[in-house]
């Protein structure tokens, strides 16, 4: 039987090499749209603080709060997770549930975070 070009080991692994790498470019790709999505998203909540603060929000405050996690808007990471990266450094982070371990009322069931009183 006579071998083609396409017959050959070399043209093979050329092709293996070329499948290989489109996966490898569709993984990059879907990376990168989501590390930009991520980013995206904390601009947003970051905005959102940055509103509170413009209008005379102070921080630890009766105004700073977020009703919808229970902790102050100005630290809430759900809210807002570019803060995530500042936790993390200062060892303040559960792994496990995603949150300041100071806020996780899963590892820490006494946990009391109760928003101040109006001034």
């Amino acid at each position: 039987m006579k071998r083609t070009p396409r017959d050959s080991p070399l043209h093979t692994a050329l092709a293996l090499l070329f499948a290989l790498s489109l996966g490898a470019c569709a993984e990059d790709a879907e990376s990168t749209h989501t590390e930009q999505t991520q980013e995206a998203t904390a601009r947003e909540a970051g905005g959102h603080w940055a509103a509170a603060r413009a209008a005379g929000v102070v921080q630890g405050s009766h105004a700073d709060w977020c009703g919808e996690h229970g902790v102050p808007e100005s630290l809430c990471t759900r809210c807002n997770p570019s803060l995530i990266p500042a936790f993390r450094a200062t060892g303040d982070w559960c792994e496990e549930h995603e949150l300041p371990q100071s806020q996780c009322r899963i590892c820490n069931p006494d946990l009391v975070i109760e928003r101040p009183p109006a001034e």
